[in-house]
Formats: structure tokens, C-alpha cells, sequence
């Protein structure tokens, strides 16, 4: 899948993105998971804050649902890669990535 190689890529090129797998997953984290990628490659799911979630789903429901469970209510978002374009894999990636290397109660640790 083009594009799920294309969502690795932009989510290694990331500072401080490393991959491991996750479940049935590929996980992208720096101190936090921030986003995973589905085994089929149709699929990423991307952790925003609830705000972000909704902003995202509202401006692209084709592209954006939030996960139906206590997750999706904390803020982590499923991405269809069928419908989303390299735009809206690096955005969604940068919001998301922006998250990941805070700590406890989103305060963003020393370097």
C-alpha cells in the first residue's frame, strides 16, 4: 500500500519517532504511542486531544471517525488511508506528534 508506506515514512521522519509493534499493529512513539498503523495498511489510528478529534471529524468525516470506545473518547481517532492525501497523512501526523513527548497530566518533559 503506497499509502501506508508513505504514513511510515512521514511518521520515522518525525524527531524522536521510533517503531515497534503494537498488538496486530506498527506503533510510532517517542515517549508516547502517538499513532498506529492497521496490519492491512487501510487504516491509522492517531491520538489528538478530544478538541482536535472533533475539529478533524468535522472537517473530514470521510477521512476521520473517533474510535468507538473509552480511547476514541480520550481523543484517538481512526484515519482511513483510502480516502486521506499525503496533506492529510503529514497533518494528522504533526498534530499527533506533538503530543507524544509530553509526560503525566500533558506537561512536556525536560530535555
Amino acid at each position: 500500500m503506497v499509502i501506508s508506506d508513505m504514513l511510515r515514512a512521514i511518521a520515522l521522519s518525525l524527531p524522536g519517532t521510533r517503531e515497534k509493534p503494537h498488538f496486530d499493529r506498527a506503533a510510532f512513539s517517542v515517549d508516547r504511542i502517538y499513532a498506529t498503523l492497521d496490519s492491512s495498511g487501510l487504516s491509522a489510528n492517531l491520538k489528538f486531544t478530544p478538541d482536535e478529534q472533533d475539529f478533524k471529524c468535522q472537517l473530514a468525516p470521510d477521512i476521520f471517525s473517533p474510535i468507538d470506545n473509552a480511547w476514541g473518547r480520550q481523543g484517538w481517532t481512526t484515519m482511513s488511508l483510502s480516502h486521506a492525501s499525503e496533506q492529510d497523512v503529514r497533518a494528522a501526523l504533526a498534530m499527533a506528534h506533538a503530543h507524544a513527548g509530553k509526560g503525566p497530566r500533558g506537561k512536556a518533559k525536560p530535555l
